[in-house]
């Protein structure tokens, strides 16, 4: 491939942690889109269960969520978390795979779930409250 122009300085190769990062962002705005009410339709639904079952597995895994022993895990944009986090982050997995799967979600369940965006939005340092007029197609 033929690159043209300057590189910038901050350049580099996405690994596995932009991976984790990135599908967890989605996950966030997959959940505070739900939570306003937009519509759920066949392919978000398809899209918000597959979505989960990656962030949940890989939070397991980078949380040492299976060993006697938690660890805390640093990312390479010198961003750190320990074992609570990833704990946090496989709730929000297992609340959006219920929604996924069409499970009624209470008055409190709403409340749990968007504590924990929040909580999980400020920890990653993402602010997803721009306009999300998009998200209102199903």
């Amino acid at each position: 491939m033929l690159r043209l122009g300057s590189t910038p300085p901050h350049t580099r190769e996405m690994d596995l942690d932009d991976i984790f990062l990135s599908r967890l962002k989605l996950l966030v705005i997959m959940g505070k889109s739900f939570l306003e009410g937009h519509p759920l339709g066949e392919h978000r639904r398809k899209a918000m269960l597959e979505n989960a079952r990656h962030v949940e597995s890989e939070s397991i895994d980078l949380g040492g969520l299976i060993s006697d022993q938690p660890q805390i895990q640093h990312f390479s944009n010198d961003m750190e978390f320990d074992h609570v986090f990833f704990q946090r982050v496989k709730l929000l997995a297992v609340m959006i795979k219920a929604v996924g799967k069409g499970f009624p979600m209470g008055e409190h369940r709403k409340n749990a779930m968007r504590e924990n965006i929040d909580i999980i939005s400020k920890s990653i340092m993402f602010n997803s409250n721009s306009e999300m007029a998009f998200l209102k197609v199903a």
